[in-house]
């Protein structure tokens, strides 16, 4: 019995809960992967996993044993990285989940410089406002926007979203402006976002030196989509708050109008999250220093803060920068601001 093959089998049939899912990770027949598991309980005499015709569960001593297997995986993948992690050349496949208007207004126009720094890298973007399954998905990494839901991953903090609240000037004509926000919730629509998980319409949230305000008005449509809520917005279906990444071309151009710039909508954080008890490898981890670097920049900041408020405008940069890697659940904590 390979008993490294067999240990790597077993953490990836308890990850991903079927042995379907982990033969299609490890890249190897289900049959070998039920047979090298077979190996390993009689090896240790020992039964692992209780199996079932709809899923696979792990018995107590399986608990024990996936806990010291994957600290000495990890063990053996820093022995085999440290090595060379300071000469090589990051490469390879990079599997990256992200929201479709960050990916869109932010990252991709700026993937020219990451892959002239790193060449021998294949990124595949995944782009949805849906939470992915990292795991389960076999991603590397993803970038979310808002509150860790899943307190079990790794996050690094790379920034933080400012949003901005707009209408078109057609809707301003048809509706009047709104010179408060509770004037939203009286005669006016909003263009409404609903999580793809969640399914309660995220409040509009406003912040000045002595109170904060949720605001929740009427509307006609609700999208799961940042851009797909931006189409919206500017085709005057409503009020909106959006990053100011995706705000400043079309509030240059005047397809949109700046609102309420006596107020500062509530920022949200922007955090880089990858699977814990996993090793980060060389390619990940220069795809998050960039990121960090690319949301950091004076120059990248500043062609997102004009037309804004003079008392508002430091909070309404799109990104600052943020502390090194820790817990998510500390992250969470801090950034509830």
């Amino acid at each position: 019995m390979d008993q490294l093959a067999a240990m790597r089998a077993f953490v990836r049939v308890v990850e991903t809960g079927t042995f379907t899912r982990a033969a299609d990770l490890l890249d190897m027949p289900k049959p070998t992967v039920t047979k090298l598991i077979q190996q390993l309980e009689a090896h240790l005499r020992a039964k692992l996993l209780n199996r079932t015709t709809r899923r696979v569960t792990v018995t107590m001593d399986g608990a024990a044993y996936y806990e010291r297997a994957l600290r000495l995986l990890d063990e053996l993948s820093e022995l085999d990285s440290s090595l060379t992690l300071a000469q090589a050349r990051p490469s390879g496949r990079l599997r990256v989940d992200c929201s479709s208007s960050l990916a869109i207004s932010v990252i991709i126009p700026a993937l020219h410089e990451f892959h002239a720094r790193y060449p021998d890298i294949q990124l595949d973007l995944g782009l949805s406002d849906r939470p992915a399954d990292l795991i389960g998905e076999n991603l590397d990494c993803a970038v979310r926007a808002g509150e860790i839901v899943d307190q079990s991953l790794i996050a690094r903090r790379i920034g933080e979203m400012q949003l901005i609240t707009c209408a078109t000037p057609g809707y301003l004509a048809r509706y009047g402006t709104p010179l408060h926000p509770r004037d939203i919730e009286d005669g006016h629509q909003i263009v409404a976002y609903r999580p793809a998980l969640g399914g309660r319409i995220l409040p509009m949230v406003y912040q000045n030196r002595s109170e904060t305000i949720e605001v929740t008005g009427r509307y006609t449509i609700a999208l799961n989509d940042g851009m797909g809520y931006l189409a919206a917005g500017l085709a005057s279906h409503g009020i909106m708050q959006l990053p100011t990444f995706m705000a400043s071309v079309p509030i240059a151009d005047g397809r949109l109008v700046p609102l309420l710039l006596d107020w500062c909508a509530a920022p949200k954080p922007l955090h880089i999250v990858y699977p814990p008890n996993r090793h980060l490898s060389n390619k990940v981890r220069v795809f998050v220093d960039w990121l960090a670097e690319l949301f950091a920049r004076d120059e990248f900041v500043l062609s997102r803060g004009a037309g804004f408020p003079a008392g508002c405008k430091p909070s309404l940069l799109p990104v600052m920068p943020a502390p090194s890697p820790q817990r998510a659940d500390q992250l969470s904590s801090s950034s509830s601001a």
